[in-house]
């Protein structure tokens, strides 16, 4: 399965630090699909297909496999909760964990 030449485009147009933080994102829980469309505009499939070419074999299986068990957790509708943010209740403004030193 290859890419789309629109698809290519749209990820070459990605930083690196945009390309590590989409995989930060797709690996998530709390992180739906329909966030990761807006912060940078692939849906499911173009996700899914990106994760492919980005991650070893072994890591796109585990995460695949991890997507489908928990799919519940990765689209808005089947959510049985409203998520209003992006950020951890833990995490503070300047990046420190609260309660560290």
């Amino acid at each position: 399965m290859g890419l789309s030449r629109r698809l290519k485009n749209k990820i070459d147009s990605f930083t690196q630090d945009e390309v590590e933080r989409l995989i930060r994102m797709a690996w998530e829980d709390r992180t739906t699909f329909e966030a990761i469309h807006v912060q940078f505009g692939l849906s499911e499939n173009e996700c899914v297909r990106f994760m492919r070419t980005q991650l070893s074999e072994s890591a796109f299986f585990r995460w695949r496999r991890r997507v489908h068990n928990q799919g519940h957790l990765k689209h808005e509708t089947k959510r049985g909760f409203k998520s209003t943010r992006f950020k951890s209740s833990r995490q503070s403004v300047d990046g420190i964990t609260k309660g560290w030193k």
